[in-house]
């Protein structure tokens, strides 16, 4: 049982000792095909297959950043709308108007006389926010800056020194002016 299919084929007489020597020798090993440096090359529809998923990756690259651009962007518009709901200041009483810009038109706002006090020396902000007006802490006004600057009306100075080469400084204005 030992014997291998060689011995077995020689006693056999299948083949005879010439035949089992040359098999002995072996085939010759098979010849390698030379690597072409350019790498394999693919058929016009392999590369139509490939461009097309490219543009594909490509397309859906795109499509996700827009998708997280619209994300954070509704992420911070709902930040600013907490923001305004929990710091703006109730004006129930308000009898005076309050007028400021918007967008180079004026507008006015109904303020109590110590909302306007704040307003005039700068410590409270007007924000709009939906269409809607309301009065924040300065403080606030400048988170909601920072996330979204349409938001916040233009700021009074705040006690600060005038301007050296302002014509005007020697003239008082009247804190209580109204227009």
């Amino acid at each position: 049982m030992g014997n291998s299919l060689q011995d077995q084929m020689l006693k056999a007489g299948l083949i005879d000792a010439k035949q089992a020597k040359k098999a002995k020798a072996g085939k010759p090993p098979p010849k390698q095909k030379k690597k072409s440096k350019q790498g394999p090359q693919l058929s016009d529809s392999a590369r139509a297959a490939q461009q097309a998923h490219a543009q594909k990756v490509a397309r859906d690259r795109e499509l996700n950043q827009q998708r997280k651009a619209d994300s954070e962007a509704r992420a911070l518009h709902a930040q600013v709308g907490q923001l305004i709901e929990r710091h703006r200041l109730a004006r129930d009483e308000a009898e005076l108007n309050y007028h400021f810009t918007d967008d180079n038109k004026v507008a006015k706002l109904l303020v109590t006389p110590a909302i306007q006090a704040q307003l005039v020396k700068g410590r409270l902000d007007i924000v709009k926010f939906d269409g809607r007006y309301d009065v924040v802490p300065a403080d606030v006004a400048d988170k909601i800056r920072a996330r979204d600057t349409a938001c916040v009306m233009a700021r009074n100075a705040s006690d600060a020194p005038g301007d050296a080469d302002d014509p005007y400084a020697a003239y008082q204005v009247p804190d209580d002016l109204m227009w």
